[in-house]
């Protein structure tokens, strides 16, 4: 028997699934194309109700180091506020495994959506210009 979630589900995996997390020979960990995406299509749509926790930077302080590491490493930082995922950080946006480039194929739109700038190949890995969606100029080991 096929319920609405189950369809909206499958319309979600059959339409909207582009990317998968790899190897980057670039940093790490990134986020590739698994099969052609479309210019100014949203890879990333998801269809959670993601949205982030604004906390003062301060109130982490108390939290274990390891933990108040990771969320350095992978939460947005401004200004002394840290955004944090409000369904925690055991699931986590494949965004934050974009890593950076001056040439990047997505791009943040004011709403904050992710959409490709131009068509990407299968295979291909997502970029995104860290100076240019969060400020600042971003050096990286």
């Amino acid at each position: 028997m096929t319920t609405p979630l189950k369809a909206k589900l499958l319309h979600h995996l059959s339409n909207e699934i582009f990317c998968k997390i790899g190897v980057s020979s670039t940093h790490g960990v990134g986020v590739f194309a698994l099969k052609f995406i479309p210019k100014d299509t949203a890879p990333l749509h998801t269809l959670s109700k993601h949205r982030e926790v604004r906390i003062e930077t301060k109130e982490l302080k108390s939290l274990p180091k390891a933990v108040r590491d990771y969320i350095d490493s992978f939460c947005f930082v401004d200004e002394g506020t840290t955004y944090v995922p409000s369904n925690g950080m055991n699931a986590m946006d494949m965004a934050v495994y974009l890593n950076h480039s001056k040439t990047p194929n997505l791009r943040f739109l004011p709403d904050g959506k992710l959409v490709a700038v131009k068509s990407i190949r299968a295979g291909e890995e997502l970029f995104i210009d860290y100076d240019a969606s969060f400020g600042g100029e971003h050096t990286f080991k």
